[in-house]
């Protein structure tokens, strides 16, 4: 497999990869305090972030989530290896994110490397890099659908907090004053009971959750065969269902497994939200380590 150096210099990509040392350099402070990450009331995106998670919360509803089932499933949107995905995700700007307005590639190897620097294992730090990756759902999504790649427009189905579809919406989600807008929220089959239209215990591998690029990413791993560990998919899946790894929702749905995953959903998290306050990353120099890593567990051109 070529080097991702040389697939970002082909013909086509070329351009989209020098452009990342021409976008204007967004000021991070490197010693940013922990309580100053994820605040979503004075952040200088404020009105940006609020407007995602009102529509978030107003349009992802059960019916929407089985439709995107359909719609992303299939896998059969294009073939890349990731090198190239990476490429088509420069100029991707995540609108639900108060810490960061820096291209979501960049806080995908921020992520890494705090993993890398940790310690631990080479499939950790692959999550690292590929976590967010599901995003490229935008060169497919339709805007009405809330996938759009612009930061300013919408993508409520992309990023974002998630939370559990079908059952009532937990106050401790982002933004709550916005669940009573939900188009599920008078539905009495979802809202009746804590366990809406599932089980008590079911296991979360049998929820579903408002759709973006964790569910899309995990199932898109999935269908390729990618063979990373438990941990790993579970890292990748649920890694935005704040409700549930930090606010101690939805334990009703717990197995004694979903319990141990979710401690390393947690510690997974401790990179993807703390690394944000980290000096940009110099994307060229560490791309080789990484592209070992890739050549490892997901070699080639994937189904996406």
């Amino acid at each position: 497999m070529a080097s991702a150096i040389a697939v970002l210099h082909a013909p086509g990509t070329k351009a989209a990869w020098e452009n990342l040392d021409t976008m204007e350099k967004v000021s991070v402070d490197p010693k940013k305090a922990k309580e100053e990450f994820r605040n979503y009331k004075d952040s200088d995106r404020q009105s940006i972030v609020e407007l995602h998670y009102k529509r978030m919360r107003m349009y992802q509803t059960v019916d929407f989530v089985d439709r995107m089932y359909k719609k992303w499933h299939n896998f059969d949107h294009g073939q890349m290896t990731v090198a190239e995905a990476f490429v088509k995700l420069g100029d991707y700007v995540d609108s639900s994110d108060p810490d960061a307005d820096f291209p979501n590639l960049e806080h995908n190897l921020q992520t890494a490397e705090g993993i890398r620097k940790a310690g631990h294992p080479e499939w950790f730090q692959l999550v690292g890099l590929l976590h967010d990756m599901g995003k490229i759902m935008f060169l497919w999504g339709d805007e009405k659908d809330g996938q759009h790649g612009h930061s300013r427009e919408p993508q409520w189905a992309l990023g974002g907090d998630t939370w559990v579809v079908g059952a009532p919406i937990p106050d401790s989600c982002v933004f709550p004053e916005f669940n009573r807008l939900n188009g599920d929220h008078k539905v009495d089959a979802y809202n009746k009971s804590p366990h809406g239209i599932y089980a008590k215990g079911c296991g979360l591998e049998n929820l579903r959750f408002a759709y973006g690029h964790d569910e899309y990413m995990y199932r898109m791993l999935k269908h390729n065969k990618v063979p990373l560990p438990e941990e790993a998919y579970a890292m990748i899946r649920y890694h935005s269902c704040y409700p549930w790894h930090t606010r101690g929702e939805y334990a009703h749905f717990e197995t004694a497994r979903d319990q141990e995953l979710k401690q390393w959903v947690r510690e997974f998290n401790k990179f993807d939200l703390y690394t944000k306050g980290n000096a940009r990353p110099d994307v060229k120099a560490l791309w080789p380590y990484y592209q070992k890593l890739i050549d490892k567990y997901c070699p080639g051109k994937l189904h996406w």
